[in-house]
């Protein structure tokens, strides 16, 4: 919804008073993920992460101060990730002093608020676009000198997460250490994808379950992107491929029962907060695995999942959610891989790999608890 001109009035009138950044940069042009060319001083010294998640990546440049940037966030980390941001809070207790914001798709953003914290730049995940877009933000703030970047994890993961890293460290004067992290990446997919060339396995069709308890409602799931496009990296085949057309959608029980899968994913997170005593399954940082082991069996009884083979066969995994929307997808296709294809992957150890991850590029240490399957014995 657009803002008040009164709103943008009082803004404006405020950035009249107030000193420009005292650093010495240079403005470079940068292209995001939207196409935009966009001026910026860099390196950026004060940025507003226009989702709090953003620190993923930016935990993964910044490693040694990840927050020494950060002047404003929004406010969906602790609410999302609960587990992961009691890891930083830990470390870092000052993040919990950060303003944080409501959400530009919400329309909830206060943009007196970010005026007053001067930023060099504001991030913006790429599904903030239509919003910005209708409401005419993004030139509203360009008039008082604020820019935005867009950047996207989520939408077209496999697409645009190499180029949101290296814009990234454009910004932030980290181009090496972000080539360094997308060199990872691409060797730890590879790990799969050529091991899959080679033998080329039969693909198991999968349900691969979005947020699963999150609500009453069954089931969303992901199209030919995102974890719908993970399945597919991992040796899979992705139920709703065909039945939803974009990223996100819905399948109905009726049809997961009909295409009856081979194995069934579920994401989940520590969701307290969102919905407290939910029937989500609480993997991440940390996790009670026994206690996501039984919330995972528990949605297997509902109706989606009658008679279903992956659920005769205990072939029924939990993954961490935040996977989706965060530059770590890597790892969440190794453990899906090992899942499909147990033979072929019996010497791939995605443990291992995130917590090399952990100790290559992030500042907190590395806690088990991102994965569970029915069959676990721990």
């Amino acid at each position: 919804m657009p803002l008040p001109r009164l709103l943008f009035g009082a803004a404006l009138a405020l950035a009249a008073f107030l000193p420009l950044p005292s650093h010495a940069a240079d403005t470079i042009t940068v292209t995001d993920i939207a196409g935009r060319k966009v001026e910026v001083k860099a390196p950026v010294e004060k940025v507003i992460l226009g989702e709090g998640r953003q620190m993923y990546f930016v935990a993964a440049l910044d490693t040694d101060q990840p927050f020494k940037r950060v002047v404003g966030w929004r406010d969906d980390l602790q609410k999302a990730d609960l587990d992961g941001y009691r890891d930083y809070l830990a470390k870092y207790p000052q993040i919990d002093k950060i303003p944080t914001f409501g959400g530009f798709k919400e329309g909830t953003f206060d943009v007196e608020q970010a005026v007053s914290l001067r930023p060099d730049a504001i991030i913006l995940n790429i599904e903030a676009k239509t919003a910005t877009d209708d409401a005419k933000l993004i030139e509203k703030l360009a008039r008082i000198g604020i820019p935005v970047v867009f950047v996207d994890f989520r939408e077209k993961p496999f697409e645009n997460t190499d180029a949101s890293m290296r814009l990234i460290g454009k910004l932030f004067g980290k181009e090496t250490r972000a080539e360094e992290f997308i060199a990872f990446r691409k060797e730890q997919i590879e790990r799969v994808t050529q091991t899959l060339a080679k033998a080329n396995p039969a693909q198991p069709l999968v349900m691969m379950e979005r947020a699963g308890g999150y609500s009453d409602d069954c089931c969303m799931s992901f199209g030919n992107e995102n974890f719908g496009k993970f399945v597919e990296v991992a040796g899979g085949r992705n139920l709703a491929a065909k039945i939803i057309p974009g990223t996100f959608g819905v399948v109905n029980p009726e049809q997961i029962i009909a295409a009856n899968p081979d194995h069934v994913i579920v994401t989940g997170s520590n969701w307290e907060l969102y919905v407290p005593g939910g029937a989500w399954v609480g993997v991440g940082s940390g996790a009670d695995k026994a206690k996501a082991r039984a919330k995972l069996a528990g949605l297997m009884k509902r109706a989606a999942y009658t008679g279903v083979k992956a659920v005769k066969d205990n072939k029924v995994h939990a993954i961490w959610h935040q996977f989706y929307n965060s530059p770590y997808q890597f790892v969440a296709i190794q453990a899906m891989a090992k899942w499909l294809h147990p033979e072929l992957f019996k010497d791939l150890d995605p443990e291992a790999t995130m917590k090399t991850l952990y100790e290559r590029f992030l500042p907190v240490p590395y806690k088990t608890g991102y994965w569970v399957s029915l069959t676990d014995k721990e």
